[in-house]
């Protein structure tokens, strides 16, 4: 029987999502106003050179099979890949200078960039979530993440102590990052914290934070793929399984086919509502911060964990229409497929001192990530076992996606585990445990910030 010879066609190699070719001429006109020095100031020059440097360094990083399927693919690529480029000092001197000032400007000393991605992803990625996914995940799944949370805080505490790089130094720059829930929603988030607590410098934190981030999922893929095969008892071992009673059976927990068709139908006024939602839930966070530190001095909470509260407080009680909860996930989706490279080029940029990074790593720094993956399957291993799971697939769901680098690290755990049919659940590790763990941050920086 012949072939279909649509079946035989190649589909056409592309970069940001159009054909290469294009992609080519567009970066050259890009790449030749850079170094003649008429890139345009502002978010118009930023957003055409941060595209075309990001969307280079993501292929690469997705394309290199050890980075890719161990650190993180192209992101880890993207941000050291431009420190790298300015610590270099790549581009002419006559060009760096005010290309700097102009990417130094749309990221600095505001944020303003940062804030508006971050905003767009903790609104739509939570309220793009399933209600009963939401609701469910509390009874028998936040225990285990909290499990996780305390025995590899715990176990990097301790280590920091016995190698005497510092319990609270290991908890906020090591344990806390790892546990995060990656870059863009973990370490980039806790750098600002960091920031406004005074703490320290965004750039001296995301530095110490980075290496720690790729470590812990590069850490997280490998345990996933040993836990399966070292421990095959089938009390301990439930072989995609998660709870003992019951069955794997998701079908509530998933995105209804008729609610996934209403997101894939792309409106472009939504875009406009779901732009405009999250940069009022952003708003709101600020103003319950400044309510609550009038009211409790002592303990400050960032406005990143009241909006993730306000968020998850609307999504659990239906509070906003589906229009509005659509629209938020349709633009979650377009600032985090379109401008996620552009953002982690700033990051490299205005953020990564490789200078820090070098003088922070070492052996001990290694042993600290380990001990916090160690920590993250313990705790839900064994609170899991409690909670009537198996805790093989606790500690790949509810430990180790809560220590991987957020969605793509939740695909490589998995399937370095051949548990796949877990990502409902993983992807609670990913968002909710990521959010759970900037409200965590908030609170402890408060109390042991000055302690660095």
């Amino acid at each position: 029987m012949s072939k279909n010879p649509q079946t035989l066609e190649k589909t056409p190699y592309k970069l940001f999502n159009m054909p290469w070719q294009y992609f080519a001429i567009f970066s050259a006109v890009v790449l030749a106003a850079t170094f003649l020095g008429v890139l345009p100031s502002g978010m118009t020059g930023c957003f055409a050179f941060m595209i075309v440097l990001g969307t280079i360094f993501q292929e690469i990083g997705d394309r290199t099979p050890f980075i890719k399927s161990y650190l993180g693919g192209g992101a880890i690529v993207v941000i050291f890949g431009s420190a790298l480029l300015e610590y270099f000092n790549v581009f002419p001197e006559e060009v760096v200078g005010s290309l700097m000032a102009n990417i130094e400007t749309f990221f600095k000393p505001t944020g303003a960039f940062l804030d508006f991605y971050i905003a767009a992803l903790i609104t739509g990625s939570i309220l793009g979530m399933n209600r009963n996914l939401l609701v469910k995940a509390a009874a028998r799944y936040f225990p285990a993440i909290f499990g996780a949370l305390i025995v590899s805080f715990g176990l990097a505490a301790l280590g920091g102590v016995i190698t005497g790089f510092g319990a609270i130094k290991a908890l906020l720059l090591i344990a806390l990052p790892i546990m995060g829930g990656g870059m863009g929603a973990g370490a980039v988030p806790l750098s600002k914290i960091f920031e406004s607590t005074g703490t320290m410098s965004a750039e001296e934190a995301i530095s110490i934070m980075n290496p720690a981030v790729a470590i812990g999922n590069a850490t997280s893929i490998i345990i996933a793929g040993l836990l399966v095969k070292l421990i095959v008892d089938k009390n301990w071992n439930g072989q995609g399984q998660l709870m003992v009673a019951g069955s794997n059976d998701t079908s509530d927990l998933e995105i209804s086919p008729e609610m996934q068709a209403k997101r894939d139908k792309i409106d472009v006024t939504n875009l406009g509502i779901g732009m405009f939602t999250a940069c009022t839930f952003f708003a709101w966070g600020y103003i319950l911060a400044m309510v609550w530190d009038f009211l409790v001095p002592a303990v400050s909470i960032h406005a990143y964990a009241w909006m993730i509260i306000s968020v998850a407080v609307c999504k659990i009680f239906n509070l906003l229409p589906e229009f509005v909860e659509i629209a938020c996930f349709q633009w979650f989706q377009f600032v985090m497929k379109n401008l996620t490279g552009a953002l982690m080029v700033g990051i490299g940029f205005c953020y990564l001192s490789l200078d820090v990074v070098v003088a922070s790593f070492s052996l001990t720094y290694l042993l600290l990530c380990f001990l916090t993956c160690i920590g993250a399957v313990i705790g839900a291993g064994v609170v899991g076992k409690f909670v009537g799971f198996y805790p093989v697939e606790a500690a790949i769901t509810a430990g180790l996606c809560m220590a991987n680098m957020g969605g793509t690290g939740d695909v490589a755990v998995l399937s370095a585990g051949d548990r796949m049919e877990l990502m409902p659940f993983a992807q609670i590790s990913s968002r909710l445990g990521g959010a759970v763990i900037l409200v965590i941050g908030s609170l402890m920086l408060s109390f042991m910030g000055g302690l660095l």
